[in-house]
């Protein structure tokens, strides 16, 4: 999906008895489309199954192509923006409609893949500054994500082959910054695996609890789509682990 100049945002009723818990799920594509079928209503397909409310983000990604200086590390500012001000306005929409769907709302988190799996760090150091005028009642509603879970993320290390993490999310990090379940392949060829651990080191730094995966091989863009590879086990490891941190039950 190109061109996204209109935010939206789905919601898949659980078909398993309701946990209470919901997932704002984010897709890639490098903020030029949407993977919406591979990292959106595939994804959403296997939460509702568990008794997870999912709510699909179409956010807004630009309709010019763009490029990215020197491996995009810092990136530029203004290409996310608008991507995260619909991040924000998901979150607090669900949780002003949480006794309606049936939802905790100390139980609502994020999942992201690649250039969303990005937006997963951004929305979870970023809740405090609110980055658009507020629209209605919805917008009185925290915008914290409960836990985030970033799956082959981009753009979070500041150079390649560098562990140091990119300033943008670095500067926001804090204590308040929910739990966060990491994923990438040392072989991603989009990506590369130290953009997840520069954000788990600097998570760690300052305790927040974060749980890391990397295989050796799987690459880059492989969703729930089975695959050789041991990396297609990842959404056993999830479920164990929102089990850990009691968002589901273990």
């Amino acid at each position: 999906m190109t061109n996204v100049t209109r935010p939206t945002m789905t919601v898949y009723a659980p078909k398993a008895k309701n946990t209470g818990a919901a997932v704002v799920v984010i897709p890639g594509g490098g903020f030029k489309m949407l993977a919406i079928d591979l990292e959106g209503a595939e994804v959403c397909d296997w939460l509702t199954s568990r008794g997870v409310t999912c709510v699909l983000l179409k956010y807004r990604v630009p309709s010019a192509p763009y490029v990215w200086q020197c491996d995009c590390r810092p990136h530029n500012r203004s290409i996310s923006t608008p991507s995260l001000q619909d991040a924000q306005r998901t979150l607090r929409l669900v949780r002003a409609h949480a006794a309606e769907w049936r939802i905790d709302p100390h139980k609502v988190g994020v999942l992201g893949f690649s250039a969303g799996g990005y937006l997963v760090a951004e929305v979870s150091t970023r809740f405090k500054s609110r980055l658009y005028a507020p629209v209605d009642a919805a917008d009185q509603e925290s915008a914290r994500p409960d836990f985030a879970i970033a799956l082959y993320p981009g753009h979070l290390s500041l150079a390649k082959n560098s562990i140091a993490l990119n300033p943008e999310i670095e500067s926001h990090i804090t204590p308040q910054t929910p739990p966060t379940f990491l994923l990438q392949n040392e072989d991603d060829h989009v990506d590369q695996v130290e953009d997840a651990l520069s954000y788990y080191m600097g998570l760690k730094k300052a305790g927040v609890p974060v749980e890391l995966h990397s295989y050796a091989q799987g690459g880059h863009a492989f969703g729930l789509r089975p695959t050789k590879s041991p990396v297609s086990a990842w959404p056993q490891l999830v479920e164990k682990w929102l089990g850990t941190i009691g968002m589901l039950s273990e």
